[in-house]
């Protein structure tokens, strides 16, 4: 005996009436409304601190703006943070490799590079390359019956923006290793082992199967760690580096207009900060687009193909 299509089921009409004359109660949210309270009266103290009080100096803020002091300076942030990035993700990607390898040498090179670099506060490791010349006084290529074909004295290369440019690439190395190791980990590993039964090579797996896939988990944390960087990059004044913050701070140390200094250079990284959150939402639709759950047509194609098997039954 078939059953009845839960569509083709009578309703008693009693039971219809009964459903009709109930009164559906929204739940009352008392926590919610207690926050949403809470969160506009403090918006509100915020923005009447901010407008009313005459320390803000917003007038003079707004006249250092471009600055050409502060455009140089955020010149200079902007390509610390592009060089230094690039070079820490090539950087990264190898030690993430290494990390990956069957070679136990290759593993623990690996580990250790990412135990020390990450361990060690990136202002360390900045004064200390910044102060190298101090441990090596000159750098010297000699090879056996050649001679010395390079030599050059530490303090004449290790300048303030290379010095910076070293330091936090390999600070920031650390980090993206451990973010490509995670991409990498999240690709299914038989993949790769069928790919190798066919007779590829490890490194064309790697660039054809297990690289490509493994972007869209890399790259939102990969924007997070740019985003992190260009503010670490403020770091690098410490060293007397001609980035935005120092460029302030040379500004306020004659005028003693410091915060509207700080407001200006707070504007300017929040709005590349702003730009690049733009661009790596852009990036993550980019190689996230063969994910099914974001695919209009393909969840359309399932509500269609679901409909098709329910009126088949």
């Amino acid at each position: 005996m078939g059953t009845a299509h839960p569509t083709e089921m009578s309703v008693e009409p009693g039971a219809a009436a009964a459903v009709a004359r109930l009164t559906v109660v929204p739940q009352r949210r008392y926590g919610i409304w207690v926050g949403t309270a809470f969160a506009l009266l403090l918006a509100f103290l915020i923005v009447r601190a901010f407008a009313s009080n005459p320390a803000f100096a917003w007038g003079t803020a707004a006249g250092y703006l471009f600055h050409p002091s502060i455009m140089r300076g955020l010149s200079n942030t902007l390509i610390l943070t592009v060089v230094i990035m690039a070079l820490a993700i090539v950087i990264g990607t190898v030690i993430a490799i290494m990390r990956e390898s069957p070679s136990p040498v290759l593993r623990g090179f690996a580990g250790v590079y990412v135990w020390f670099f990450r361990g060690v506060p990136a202002l360390i490791q900045l004064i200390f390359w910044f102060n190298l010349s101090l441990l090596v006084r000159e750098v010297s290529l000699t090879l056996p019956f050649l001679g010395t074909i390079f030599s050059a004295r530490t303090n004449d290369f290790m300048t303030p923006f290379f010095s910076a440019v070293v330091a936090l690439s390999l600070c920031e190395a650390g980090y993206m290793a451990e973010i490509i190791r995670a991409g990498i980990k999240s690709v299914p590993s038989g993949q790769a082992e069928a790919a190798s039964a066919l007779g590829m090579p490890y490194r064309m797996i790697l660039k054809r199967i297990t690289l490509p896939q493994a972007m869209r988990f890399v790259l939102p944390p990969t924007g997070n760690e740019a985003i992190n960087l260009l503010k670490m990059t403020s770091l690098v004044t410490f060293i007397a580096v001609d980035d935005l913050f120092y460029s302030a701070q040379s500004i306020y140390a004659r005028t003693f207009e410091t915060i509207p200094l700080l407001i200006v250079v707070a504007f300017w990284y929040l709005a590349v900060v702003s730009i690049m959150s733009v661009g790596q939402h852009f990036l993550e639709r980019h190689f996230g687009r063969s994910d099914t759950r974001r695919d209009p047509l393909t969840m359309r194609a399932l509500r269609n193909a679901v409909s098709l098997a329910g009126i088949a039954r």
